[in-house]
Protein backbone atom coordinates (compact mmCIF):
# COMPACT_ATOMS: atom_id res chain seq x y z
CA UNK A 1 0.00 0.00 0.00
CA UNK A 2 1.71 3.54 -0.93
CA UNK A 3 -0.61 6.28 0.15
CA UNK A 4 1.41 9.02 -1.47
CA UNK A 5 0.24 10.80 -4.68
CA UNK A 6 2.05 9.62 -7.62
CA UNK A 7 3.47 11.76 -10.44
CA UNK A 8 0.45 12.01 -12.62
CA UNK A 9 -2.24 12.27 -9.30
CA UNK A 10 0.22 15.62 -8.37
CA UNK A 11 -0.21 17.05 -11.38
CA UNK A 12 -4.08 16.72 -11.48
CA UNK A 13 -3.88 18.03 -8.46
CA UNK A 14 -2.01 21.10 -8.94
CA UNK A 15 -3.93 21.89 -12.09
CA UNK A 16 -7.24 21.59 -10.11
CA UNK A 17 -5.29 24.08 -7.49
CA UNK A 18 -3.96 26.61 -9.69
CA UNK A 19 -7.52 26.61 -11.94
CA UNK A 20 -9.45 26.31 -8.53
CA UNK A 21 -7.40 29.63 -6.81
CA UNK A 22 -7.93 31.64 -9.78
CA UNK A 23 -10.73 30.88 -11.37
CA UNK A 24 -13.54 30.06 -8.27
CA UNK A 25 -12.32 31.16 -5.16
CA UNK A 26 -12.00 34.80 -5.95
CA UNK A 27 -15.49 35.00 -6.97
CA UNK A 28 -17.26 32.85 -4.99
CA UNK A 29 -18.86 34.97 -2.48
CA UNK A 30 -20.28 36.95 -5.51
CA UNK A 31 -21.47 33.82 -7.11
CA UNK A 32 -23.32 33.25 -3.77
CA UNK A 33 -25.01 36.31 -2.81
CA UNK A 34 -25.99 36.91 -6.52
CA UNK A 35 -26.84 33.32 -6.93
CA UNK A 36 -24.96 33.16 -9.98
CA UNK A 37 -24.72 30.18 -11.92
CA UNK A 38 -20.98 30.40 -13.41
CA UNK A 39 -21.48 28.44 -16.86
CA UNK A 40 -18.42 30.45 -18.39
CA UNK A 41 -16.36 29.60 -15.77
CA UNK A 42 -17.54 25.90 -15.56
CA UNK A 43 -16.98 25.53 -19.63
CA UNK A 44 -13.03 26.90 -18.88
CA UNK A 45 -13.23 23.83 -16.04
CA UNK A 46 -14.16 22.04 -19.25
CA UNK A 47 -11.57 23.04 -21.83
CA UNK A 48 -9.17 21.38 -18.85
CA UNK A 49 -11.12 18.33 -18.98
CA UNK A 50 -12.85 18.90 -15.55
CA UNK A 51 -16.21 18.20 -16.93
CA UNK A 52 -15.42 14.86 -18.39
CA UNK A 53 -13.22 13.30 -15.48
CA UNK A 54 -13.92 9.55 -15.86
CA UNK A 55 -15.54 9.30 -19.19
CA UNK A 56 -13.83 7.62 -21.44
CA UNK A 57 -10.98 9.07 -24.03
CA UNK A 58 -12.83 7.52 -27.03
CA UNK A 59 -15.60 10.17 -26.56
CA UNK A 60 -13.73 12.74 -25.35
CA UNK A 61 -13.56 12.76 -21.61
CA UNK A 62 -10.06 12.31 -19.56
CA UNK A 63 -10.72 8.79 -18.67
CA UNK A 64 -9.54 9.31 -15.20
CA UNK A 65 -9.93 7.00 -12.17
CA UNK A 66 -12.58 7.74 -9.68
CA UNK A 67 -9.33 8.26 -7.56
CA UNK A 68 -7.66 10.78 -9.17
CA UNK A 69 -10.90 12.25 -10.17
CA UNK A 70 -11.41 12.73 -6.29
CA UNK A 71 -8.19 14.27 -6.22
CA UNK A 72 -9.15 16.78 -8.60
CA UNK A 73 -12.43 17.57 -7.24
CA UNK A 74 -11.12 18.21 -3.68
CA UNK A 75 -8.93 20.75 -4.85
CA UNK A 76 -11.83 22.60 -7.44
CA UNK A 77 -13.98 22.79 -3.64
CA UNK A 78 -11.41 24.43 -2.08
CA UNK A 79 -12.46 27.47 -4.13
CA UNK A 80 -16.25 26.89 -4.60
CA UNK A 81 -18.00 24.22 -3.43
CA UNK A 82 -21.26 24.73 -5.00
CA UNK A 83 -19.82 25.14 -8.55
CA UNK A 84 -17.73 21.87 -7.75
CA UNK A 85 -20.47 20.25 -6.48
CA UNK A 86 -22.67 21.24 -9.74
CA UNK A 87 -19.69 19.76 -11.61
CA UNK A 88 -19.56 16.70 -9.81
CA UNK A 89 -23.27 15.68 -10.57
CA UNK A 90 -22.64 16.80 -14.51
CA UNK A 91 -19.71 14.39 -14.62
CA UNK A 92 -22.06 11.98 -12.93
CA UNK A 93 -24.46 12.11 -15.63
CA UNK A 94 -22.24 12.69 -18.50
CA UNK A 95 -20.63 9.66 -17.39
CA UNK A 96 -24.30 7.72 -16.97
CA UNK A 97 -24.51 8.50 -21.17
CA UNK A 98 -21.14 7.62 -21.80
CA UNK A 99 -21.09 4.23 -20.50
CA UNK A 100 -24.73 2.96 -20.74
CA UNK A 101 -25.82 5.27 -24.22
CA UNK A 102 -26.09 3.61 -27.77
CA UNK A 103 -23.65 4.67 -30.43
CA UNK A 104 -25.98 7.69 -31.53
CA UNK A 105 -26.79 8.96 -28.21
CA UNK A 106 -23.14 8.83 -27.27
CA UNK A 107 -22.26 10.80 -30.61
CA UNK A 108 -24.94 13.02 -30.18
CA UNK A 109 -24.77 13.99 -26.68
CA UNK A 110 -21.15 13.41 -24.78
CA UNK A 111 -18.54 15.61 -27.28
CA UNK A 112 -20.22 18.78 -25.85
CA UNK A 113 -20.81 17.38 -22.37
CA UNK A 114 -16.93 16.40 -21.80
CA UNK A 115 -16.45 19.86 -22.98
CA UNK A 116 -18.44 21.69 -21.21
CA UNK A 117 -20.25 23.23 -23.74
CA UNK A 118 -23.57 21.71 -22.61
CA UNK A 119 -24.19 20.63 -18.93
CA UNK A 120 -26.54 18.17 -17.41
CA UNK A 121 -28.59 17.51 -14.82
CA UNK A 122 -29.48 13.88 -13.11
CA UNK A 123 -33.24 13.90 -12.16
CA UNK A 124 -34.11 11.05 -9.99
CA UNK A 125 -35.95 12.76 -6.79
CA UNK A 126 -39.81 13.58 -7.06
CA UNK A 127 -41.78 15.33 -4.49
CA UNK A 128 -43.16 11.67 -3.16
CA UNK A 129 -40.30 9.48 -3.87
CA UNK A 130 -36.51 11.24 -1.94
CA UNK A 131 -35.27 8.13 -0.52
CA UNK A 132 -37.74 5.59 -1.76
CA UNK A 133 -36.65 6.23 -5.00
CA UNK A 134 -37.82 3.12 -6.28
CA UNK A 135 -41.51 4.05 -5.65
CA UNK A 136 -41.46 7.10 -8.41
CA UNK A 137 -44.05 8.17 -10.38
CA UNK A 138 -43.26 9.80 -14.05
CA UNK A 139 -43.72 8.00 -16.67
CA UNK A 140 -43.31 6.95 -20.00
CA UNK A 141 -45.92 5.14 -22.27
CA UNK A 142 -43.97 3.55 -25.60
CA UNK A 143 -45.53 4.95 -29.24
CA UNK A 144 -43.70 3.73 -31.67
CA UNK A 145 -40.65 4.78 -31.73
CA UNK A 146 -40.75 6.94 -28.93
CA UNK A 147 -41.58 7.53 -25.26
CA UNK A 148 -44.00 10.28 -24.35
CA UNK A 149 -43.40 10.78 -20.70
CA UNK A 150 -45.71 12.66 -18.38
CA UNK A 151 -44.87 13.96 -14.51
CA UNK A 152 -41.74 15.71 -12.41
CA UNK A 153 -39.07 16.12 -10.91
CA UNK A 154 -37.66 17.59 -7.69
CA UNK A 155 -34.91 19.35 -6.38
CA UNK A 156 -33.13 19.02 -9.67
CA UNK A 157 -29.22 20.98 -9.26
CA UNK A 158 -28.82 22.93 -12.56
CA UNK A 159 -32.57 22.95 -13.73
CA UNK A 160 -33.61 25.36 -15.90
CA UNK A 161 -29.94 26.24 -16.89
CA UNK A 162 -28.55 22.88 -17.99
CA UNK A 163 -29.09 21.19 -21.83
CA UNK A 164 -29.43 17.66 -21.42
CA UNK A 165 -31.48 15.26 -18.94
CA UNK A 166 -30.70 12.36 -17.83
CA UNK A 167 -33.97 11.02 -16.17
CA UNK A 168 -34.99 7.67 -14.50
CA UNK A 169 -38.94 7.54 -15.48
CA UNK A 170 -41.17 4.39 -14.61
CA UNK A 171 -41.94 2.64 -17.76
CA UNK A 172 -43.22 -1.04 -16.21
CA UNK A 173 -43.84 -2.50 -13.18
CA UNK A 174 -44.37 -1.15 -9.60
CA UNK A 175 -40.74 -0.56 -7.69
CA UNK A 176 -37.47 -0.38 -9.05
CA UNK A 177 -37.72 -2.94 -11.72
CA UNK A 178 -40.09 -0.98 -13.71
CA UNK A 179 -37.72 1.83 -14.22
CA UNK A 180 -35.55 3.46 -17.49
CA UNK A 181 -33.53 5.92 -17.58
CA UNK A 182 -33.54 8.45 -20.59
CA UNK A 183 -31.67 11.16 -21.98
CA UNK A 184 -33.96 14.41 -22.26
CA UNK A 185 -32.88 17.53 -24.45
CA UNK A 186 -33.76 20.42 -21.69
CA UNK A 187 -35.13 22.31 -24.55
CA UNK A 188 -37.90 19.25 -25.79
CA UNK A 189 -41.48 20.25 -26.45
CA UNK A 190 -43.36 20.23 -22.90
CA UNK A 191 -40.52 20.33 -20.59
CA UNK A 192 -41.28 22.90 -17.55
CA UNK A 193 -39.01 24.55 -15.22
CA UNK A 194 -39.98 26.29 -12.15
CA UNK A 195 -38.58 29.45 -10.35
CA UNK A 196 -35.33 28.68 -8.72
CA UNK A 197 -36.23 27.22 -5.26
CA UNK A 198 -34.75 29.29 -2.45
CA UNK A 199 -31.75 27.52 -0.88
CA UNK A 200 -30.02 27.68 2.85
CA UNK A 201 -26.62 27.18 0.32
CA UNK A 202 -25.52 26.04 -2.65
CA UNK A 203 -26.43 29.40 -4.75
CA UNK A 204 -24.38 29.46 -7.25
CA UNK A 205 -26.22 26.61 -8.89
CA UNK A 206 -29.77 26.92 -9.56
CA UNK A 207 -32.67 24.01 -8.26
CA UNK A 208 -35.88 23.71 -9.88
CA UNK A 209 -38.81 21.08 -10.00
CA UNK A 210 -39.12 20.06 -13.71
CA UNK A 211 -42.40 19.06 -15.29
CA UNK A 212 -43.13 16.50 -18.37
CA UNK A 213 -45.94 17.41 -20.00
CA UNK A 214 -46.68 14.69 -22.50
CA UNK A 215 -42.48 15.11 -23.75
CA UNK A 216 -42.09 13.09 -27.22
CA UNK A 217 -38.75 11.61 -26.25
CA UNK A 218 -36.84 8.91 -28.87
CA UNK A 219 -36.29 4.91 -28.08
CA UNK A 220 -32.61 5.19 -28.83
CA UNK A 221 -32.30 7.77 -25.78
CA UNK A 222 -32.76 5.59 -23.48
CA UNK A 223 -29.28 3.91 -21.98
CA UNK A 224 -29.42 0.18 -21.41
CA UNK A 225 -32.57 -1.89 -21.71
CA UNK A 226 -35.80 -0.63 -20.65
CA UNK A 227 -36.01 -1.45 -16.47
CA UNK A 228 -32.10 -1.24 -16.04
CA UNK A 229 -32.66 2.26 -14.93
CA UNK A 230 -32.47 1.84 -11.20
CA UNK A 231 -29.58 -0.28 -11.34
CA UNK A 232 -27.82 2.93 -13.39
CA UNK A 233 -28.62 5.60 -11.55
CA UNK A 234 -27.45 3.28 -7.81
CA UNK A 235 -24.44 2.64 -10.29
CA UNK A 236 -23.97 5.73 -10.72
CA UNK A 237 -25.00 6.89 -7.08
CA UNK A 238 -22.08 5.26 -5.85
CA UNK A 239 -19.41 7.39 -7.55
CA UNK A 240 -21.57 10.50 -7.24
CA UNK A 241 -21.32 9.64 -3.44
CA UNK A 242 -17.72 9.85 -3.19
CA UNK A 243 -17.62 12.76 -5.41
CA UNK A 244 -20.19 14.61 -2.80
CA UNK A 245 -18.14 13.11 -0.08
CA UNK A 246 -14.45 14.97 -2.18
CA UNK A 247 -16.92 18.46 -2.15
CA UNK A 248 -17.41 18.01 1.72
CA UNK A 249 -13.33 17.31 2.33
CA UNK A 250 -12.49 19.97 -0.03
CA UNK A 251 -14.38 22.41 1.68
CA UNK A 252 -13.57 21.10 5.29
CA UNK A 253 -10.06 21.65 4.25
CA UNK A 254 -10.26 25.12 3.06
CA UNK A 255 -11.92 25.62 6.43
CA UNK A 256 -9.25 24.65 8.46
CA UNK A 257 -6.48 26.54 6.58
CA UNK A 258 -8.83 29.59 7.72
CA UNK A 259 -8.92 28.81 11.24
CA UNK A 260 -5.23 28.20 11.41
CA UNK A 261 -4.46 31.65 9.86
CA UNK A 262 -7.01 33.13 12.57
CA UNK A 263 -5.33 31.28 15.55
CA UNK A 264 -1.90 32.60 14.75
CA UNK A 265 -2.72 36.24 13.56
CA UNK A 266 -5.76 36.73 15.87
CA UNK A 267 -4.72 38.10 20.03
CA UNK A 268 -7.05 37.67 22.62
CA UNK A 269 -6.28 38.12 26.59
CA UNK A 270 -2.70 39.67 25.05
CA UNK A 271 -2.00 36.58 23.17
CA UNK A 272 -2.39 34.92 20.18
CA UNK A 273 -5.09 32.37 19.94
CA UNK A 274 -3.08 29.72 18.76
CA UNK A 275 -1.39 29.55 22.46
CA UNK A 276 -4.84 28.36 24.32
CA UNK A 277 -4.47 24.76 24.77
CA UNK A 278 -8.13 24.23 24.31
CA UNK A 279 -8.28 25.81 20.27
CA UNK A 280 -4.77 24.23 20.02
CA UNK A 281 -6.71 20.81 20.60
CA UNK A 282 -9.55 22.07 18.37
CA UNK A 283 -7.73 22.09 15.37
CA UNK A 284 -5.42 19.34 16.15
CA UNK A 285 -9.05 17.42 16.03
CA UNK A 286 -10.62 19.21 13.28
CA UNK A 287 -7.44 17.94 11.23
CA UNK A 288 -7.49 14.34 12.70
CA UNK A 289 -11.28 14.19 11.18
CA UNK A 290 -10.55 15.45 8.02
CA UNK A 291 -7.38 12.90 7.33
CA UNK A 292 -9.63 10.43 8.54
CA UNK A 293 -12.49 10.55 6.25
CA UNK A 294 -10.04 11.67 3.40
CA UNK A 295 -8.73 8.20 3.39
CA UNK A 296 -11.99 6.69 3.56
CA UNK A 297 -12.93 8.28 0.78
CA UNK A 298 -9.96 7.86 -1.32
CA UNK A 299 -10.26 3.69 -0.06
CA UNK A 300 -13.98 4.19 -1.52
CA UNK A 301 -12.73 5.25 -4.93
CA UNK A 302 -9.84 2.65 -4.92
CA UNK A 303 -12.99 -0.03 -4.45
CA UNK A 304 -15.33 1.34 -7.22
CA UNK A 305 -12.44 1.41 -9.61
CA UNK A 306 -11.33 -2.21 -8.59
CA UNK A 307 -14.94 -3.17 -9.31
CA UNK A 308 -15.18 -4.66 -6.00
CA UNK A 309 -18.55 -6.58 -5.06
CA UNK A 310 -18.97 -4.36 -1.83
CA UNK A 311 -18.02 -0.98 -3.36
CA UNK A 312 -21.43 0.36 -2.76
CA UNK A 313 -21.24 -0.01 1.07
CA UNK A 314 -17.58 1.28 1.41
CA UNK A 315 -18.56 4.52 -1.13
CA UNK A 316 -21.90 4.71 1.67
CA UNK A 317 -19.40 4.59 4.51
CA UNK A 318 -17.42 6.86 2.97
CA UNK A 319 -20.44 9.53 2.27
CA UNK A 320 -21.75 9.07 5.34
CA UNK A 321 -18.33 9.75 7.54
CA UNK A 322 -16.87 12.55 5.02
CA UNK A 323 -20.09 15.03 4.49
CA UNK A 324 -20.60 14.40 8.39
CA UNK A 325 -17.13 15.18 9.41
CA UNK A 326 -16.68 18.23 6.71
CA UNK A 327 -20.05 19.80 8.06
CA UNK A 328 -18.41 19.45 11.33
CA UNK A 329 -15.30 20.97 10.66
CA UNK A 330 -16.84 23.75 9.11
CA UNK A 331 -18.61 24.56 11.70
CA UNK A 332 -15.90 24.38 14.06
CA UNK A 333 -14.00 26.45 12.01
CA UNK A 334 -16.65 29.06 12.16
CA UNK A 335 -16.66 28.78 15.95
CA UNK A 336 -13.01 29.44 15.93
CA UNK A 337 -13.83 32.89 13.83
CA UNK A 338 -15.99 33.81 16.66
CA UNK A 339 -18.06 36.48 16.04
CA UNK A 340 -16.36 37.02 12.37
CA UNK A 341 -17.41 33.46 11.45
CA UNK A 342 -20.94 34.58 11.10
CA UNK A 343 -20.42 37.51 8.85
CA UNK A 344 -20.68 37.19 4.88
CA UNK A 345 -17.22 39.30 4.84
CA UNK A 346 -15.32 36.03 5.71
CA UNK A 347 -16.53 32.45 3.77
CA UNK A 348 -16.92 30.35 6.98
CA UNK A 349 -20.50 31.10 6.89
CA UNK A 350 -20.82 29.83 3.32
CA UNK A 351 -18.98 27.21 4.10
CA UNK A 352 -21.59 25.89 6.32
CA UNK A 353 -24.47 26.68 4.46
CA UNK A 354 -22.93 24.86 1.53
CA UNK A 355 -21.82 22.09 3.22
CA UNK A 356 -25.19 20.89 5.34
CA UNK A 357 -26.50 19.52 2.03
CA UNK A 358 -24.27 17.13 1.56
CA UNK A 359 -25.64 15.08 4.13
CA UNK A 360 -29.25 14.69 2.46
CA UNK A 361 -28.22 14.96 -1.17
CA UNK A 362 -27.00 11.79 -2.93
CA UNK A 363 -28.89 9.41 -0.25
CA UNK A 364 -29.67 11.02 3.28
CA UNK A 365 -26.60 9.93 5.06
CA UNK A 366 -29.40 7.76 6.93
CA UNK A 367 -29.95 5.68 4.10
CA UNK A 368 -26.19 5.53 3.99
CA UNK A 369 -26.34 3.84 7.05
CA UNK A 370 -29.24 1.29 6.26
CA UNK A 371 -27.04 -0.10 3.11
CA UNK A 372 -24.04 -0.22 5.48
CA UNK A 373 -25.97 -1.77 8.19
CA UNK A 374 -27.87 -4.48 5.46
CA UNK A 375 -24.81 -6.01 4.32
CA UNK A 376 -23.44 -6.23 7.75
CA UNK A 377 -25.93 -8.21 8.54
CA UNK A 378 -26.51 -10.32 5.40
CA UNK A 379 -24.85 -13.89 5.37
CA UNK A 380 -22.08 -12.28 3.84
CA UNK A 381 -18.64 -12.42 5.26
CA UNK A 382 -18.45 -9.13 7.74
CA UNK A 383 -14.77 -9.43 8.14
CA UNK A 384 -14.27 -8.84 4.52
CA UNK A 385 -15.42 -5.10 5.20
CA UNK A 386 -12.09 -3.45 6.39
Amino acid sequence: MDFNLNEDQVAFRDAARDFSDNEFAPHAAAWDAGHIFPRAVIRQAGALGFCGLYCPEAVGGLGLSRLDSSIILEQLAMGCTSTTAFISIHNMATWMIADYGNDQTIVRFCPDLVSGKALASYCLTESGAGSDAGSLRTRAVLEGDHYVVNGSKMFISGAGATDVLVAMIRTGESGTRGISALVIPADSAGVGFSANLEKMGWHSQPTCEITFDNVKVPVINRLGEEGDGFRIAMKGLDGGRINIATCSIGTAQAAICRARDHLLSREQFGSTLSSFQALQFKLADMVTELVAARQMVRLAAFKVDQGDTDAAVYAAMAKRFATDVGFEVCNQALQIHGGYGYMQEYPLERYVRDTRVHQILEGTNEIMRLIVSRRLLSDADIESIQ
